[in-house]
């Protein structure tokens, strides 16, 4: 059908599902302090840290990625086969956070949800990009194309109604120049190599005792600076 079917049809029909899916739902979103994570790598790990942050400060937390659904102290294996559910499972799962008192959703935003508008009616407070490099780009027909839709997160989140918004970039990556132009908000930048960075790992103090890796310095980067920005202690986001 899709050889025959234009493709702005296809479009008014994602998007017509998301707006459908809010209004049943009564648009949650607007109730829930929301994360978004993006990127290639890294997204499970980051949201899963910042959850476990929270968490650990006493809150009720309701997050979303390609290994789990968890709302408050109930979680369940994504056995979706997608990282980000379509737009009325994904609304649902907001109503269900905030029915259960939950303060914070932190979820996974994908470049193919996004390109299904399944990121559409959902008032973002926070956007986090990891990394992107020159994978799953064969749905978008290349890279740029892959890039353009990581982008609307930030696009979507300027245009939030929210008060306190934020975006975290990763400096190392050639890409964050590309997602800060979409932003004019509260920014933070990490990084290891790049003069860009605000937070370094030398900067905070951190040091990883659980966690090995380059790629997971730069996870816990990310997370350190949702902590903040979400705005807890310095130490006991360390």
């Amino acid at each position: 059908m899709k050889k025959f079917i234009p493709k702005f049809v296809f479009q008014i029909y994602h998007y017509l599902l998301a707006l459908i899916g809010a209004v049943i739902y009564g648009f949650p979103a607007k109730k829930l302090i929301v994360v978004g994570v993006t990127g290639t790598n890294g997204k499970s790990t980051v949201v899963h840290l910042i959850t476990e942050i929270l968490e650990s400060g006493g809150n009720k937390v309701a997050s979303l990625s390609s290994i789990r659904f968890k709302i408050d102290d109930k979680e369940k294996k994504n056995m979706l086969k997608m990282t980000m559910p379509g737009r009325f499972k994904l609304q649902k799962f907001l109503r269900q956070a905030r029915k259960a008192d939950c303060k914070y959703a932190i979820i996974e935003v994908t470049s193919e949800g996004i390109k299904q508008f399944r990121h559409k009616f959902i008032d973002f407070d926070g956007a986090i990009f990891t990394n992107l490099t020159k994978e799953h780009i064969e749905a978008h027909k290349g890279f740029e194309n892959y890039r353009k839709a990581k982008g609307k997160l930030f696009s979507v989140l300027e245009r939030s109604p929210k008060p306190n918004k934020f975006a975290i970039l990763n400096a190392d990556d050639a890409s964050s120049a590309y997602f800060d132009k979409f932003f004019n908000g509260r920014k933070y930048f990490y990084g290891i190599k790049n003069s860009v960075a605000e937070i370094t790992p030398q900067k905070i103090g951190l040091k990883l005792d659980n966690l090995l890796g380059e790629f997971n310095i730069y996870n816990a980067l990310a997370v350190y600076c949702a902590g903040i920005a979400l705005g807890i202690e310095k130490n006991k986001v360390l």
